[in-house]
């Protein structure tokens, strides 16, 4: 097996644990809880690219979605009926798409990386308040409206994200020249 190989296959392993291990690490906040996940989910996009990022997320959703307690409140198939379930796809498509526009240049400057974060920062939001907003009016019968979801799934967790999105292009700066030396 070549060393590109061998690397890609540590760090998609690495990077699985990684976003387990950051569903734990939480700041209680109502509605959605605020985890490392995107911090994870994000630099594996950044160091892997999309496409090995999205498959490092995608592994991990779908040890979770078979039993495994990796997610944020448990695990098991059932877990897609949560309304937060919205943001672990986003996780997904927001690792593909931050990968692959910061990996258009092979040492993105921090511009580049910063706004990577933000548009895949928008794709995990956009993702989660809409699975959010369907699964509590649509199937738990529980309504929520356009206001308190902004507020509850938007306003009180984004500022978290904010802050992880530039730590993200810090480490990713630091890291992508490493990575790219392998």
């Amino acid at each position: 097996m070549n060393t590109k190989k061998t690397t890609n296959l540590i760090l998609c392993a690495l990077f699985v644990a990684l976003i387990a291990v950051g569903a734990f690490i939480r700041i209680p906040i109502p509605v959605v809880p605020f985890t490392l996940q995107f911090l994870f989910t994000m630099l594996s996009g950044l160091l892997m690219g999309g496409k090995l990022g999205a498959a490092s997320v995608c592994i991990y959703i779908v040890m979770g979605l078979s039993g495994l307690p990796v997610f944020a409140e448990g695990g098991g198939f059932a877990y897609v009926f949560k309304p937060s379930f919205g943001y672990i796809i986003g996780f997904a498509v927001a690792a593909y798409v931050t990968g692959t526009i910061a990996n258009r240049v092979s040492n993105p400057g921090y511009k580049r990386l910063i706004a990577a974060n933000f548009i895949g920062l928008g794709i995990v939001y956009l993702f989660g308040m809409i699975y959010y907003y369907l699964m509590s009016n649509l199937y738990l019968g529980t309504p929520i409206g356009i206001w308190p979801l902004f507020l509850y799934c938007f306003v009180l967790a984004v500022p978290g994200d904010i802050v992880l999105c530039i730590i993200g292009a810090i480490l990713g700066k630091r890291l992508i020249p490493i990575k790219n030396r392998v």
